[in-house]
């Protein structure tokens, strides 16, 4: 009975030797095709680096890290791939585990140095860089970035000294150099922004900002102040933007949320007001721009675009007197606007005062020589001076240049009956009378024709026979200068109102 025990207990024992043996030969084949598998994922990925598919190359050291974690080198070259890609955040937890695992691995140390000083962590730099020396003295890079390294702390104390003595120029100068030692520090980009800020250069600060909000995680500050800058700059849909992706980072923010309705009610009214001009709905949009002083009156943008849009409005609405009043407040605001000119130059034309349209052209022109707009308002304004100081149809009948044909046959009836030749006795009171009474016919003959208006209206003159084709006139006769109501020496007739 016991040999057959020790019988029994010898084949389990060679059952389970056997067993050990295939475990050991699946193993060693799994980690076999593990190793191939990642030599594969690093080959790859090299080749991709190299050719600069940087998404894909790190799609391969992905999977390189996951097959093999406690290799430093997978690591240190999926570092490499994040730099490429500029994401140096997301280079130096893998630099930093290229350390953990080999200590002496200087390339690595060298590169997480450099990320720490761009960064502006000089101290942590300052190690790295030392540790290189430590492990190879004559380590030329590592020596000379040691060296930024002071540097940088030298200048940084120096800006913050300058910046609270209020010599913001100086911090701005001494900051140039600190940035270019570490760009990727928010706290020498907001610095510098503050500086500009209190300078007036409202840009230039936002060009310091918008960086900030990728180097610092949750950067409502930034974003906040952004979108309150381009506010100021009258940049609405900009301001929108950024103050949203404050929301986005955190919705119940308060002071994020006050400016969002802020800027999205003044934007939507000037979005509504531009709508109402392009239907050409002026009072409306007169009303709107009122609507847009009141929402913000602390801002000298948005006060002077509501003034310059109301100008053109009541130009346009022909309403010469309050447009004039309107578009002068804002040629004072803002003197370099030539639409606020072209503007006030064609409710001069409506108030009949040529002289000061053709000089606002020839401001605006001398702006933008160029536009051809303007260049074309310019000519008409001086064609319709010099014809103004020919004939004025319009002040010949006494109506306003925006008169309907009605008023206009209006007048003209009440002087045809007052100046008609048949009401005078003399021979000389009748030639005088003659003569209004061709300008009152003349003047009502080309202003109640819509094709012989429009032509006025642009400074010429229909019934000026050197506007005419060979020279020719109206064909209303034989007279020189306009046709002659009159068929005969007789003025003894009936006259007849039409």
């Amino acid at each position: 009975m016991e040999a057959s025990r020790r019988k029994g207990l010898s084949g389990v024992l060679s059952s389970l030797s056997l067993l050990c043996v295939v475990l050991d030969l699946q193993i060693d084949g799994v980690l076999g095709a593990s190793h191939v598998e990642i030599e594969h994922h690093l080959e790859m990925g090299r080749k991709l680096l190299a050719a600069g598919q940087l998404a894909e190359a790190l799609s391969h050291y992905h999977s390189a890290v996951e097959g093999d974690s406690k290799n430093y080198l997978t690591y240190y070259k999926r570092a490499a791939v994040f730099l490429a890609m500029g994401k140096s955040k997301s280079a130096l937890p893998d630099l930093s585990k290229a350390i953990e695992l080999k200590p002496d691995f200087l390339a690595a140390r060298l590169q997480r140095g450099n990320i720490f000083l761009k960064q502006g962590s000089t101290q942590e730099a300052r190690e790295d860089f030392e540790a290189v020396l430590r492990g190879n003295p004559g380590h030329e890079e590592a020596r000379a970035q040691l060296a930024h390294a002071d540097e940088l702390d030298a200048l940084v104390e120096e800006a913050h000294h300058a910046h609270q003595r209020g010599d913001y120029h100086g911090t701005v100068r001494v900051l140039e150099r600190v940035i270019e030692l570490s760009p990727w520090d928010p706290e020498s980009r907001e610095l510098r922004a503050d500086c500009y800020m209190k300078l007036g250069e409202t840009r230039k600060a936002i060009q310091d900002l918008a960086p900030t909000t990728r180097l610092r995680n949750d950067n409502r500050a930034a974003f906040l102040q952004l979108s309150r800058l381009h506010y100021s700059l009258g940049e609405h849909e900009d301001s929108l933007s950024q103050v949203r992706e404050c929301l986005k980072l955190d919705q119940d923010d308060r002071e994020c949320f006050s400016h969002y309705k802020q800027v999205k009610k003044l934007s939507k009214q000037l979005d509504s007001a531009e709508q109402l001009i392009s239907e050409s709905r002026y009072p409306e949009a007169i009303e709107k721009y009122e609507s847009v002083m009141k929402t913000e009156p602390n801002v000298p943008f948005y006060t002077t675009r509501a003034k310059e849009r109301i100008c053109h409005c009541l130009s346009r609405n022909r309403q010469a007197p309050e447009a004039i009043d309107i578009c002068s407040e804002a040629h004072q605001r803002d003197p370099r606007n030539i639409l606020i000119l072209r503007d006030r130059a064609e409710a001069f034309i409506l108030n009949e005062e040529y002289e000061k349209a053709v000089e606002d052209y020839q401001e605006a022109r001398e702006m933008d020589g160029d536009n051809q707009e303007i260049r074309e308002g310019l000519e008409r304004a001086q064609k319709l001076l010099k014809q103004s100081r020919k004939r004025d149809y319009y002040k010949i009948l006494g109506v306003h240049r925006n008169a309907n044909k009605q008023e206009i046959i209006k007048a003209y009836r009440k002087l045809a009956q007052q100046w008609h030749p048949d009401n005078f006795q003399s021979e000389e009171e009748k030639k005088q009378a003659e003569k209004k009474f061709i300008d009152i016919a003349s003047a009502k003959e080309v202003l109640t024709d819509p094709e012989m208006r429009q032509k006025f209206d642009a400074g010429e003159d229909p019934l000026d026979p050197e506007n005419q084709q060979g020279g020719g006139g109206h064909g209303h006769g034989d007279w020189p200068f306009e046709f002659n109501p009159f068929r005969s020496g007789n003025f003894h007739f009936k006259f007849h109102y039409n």
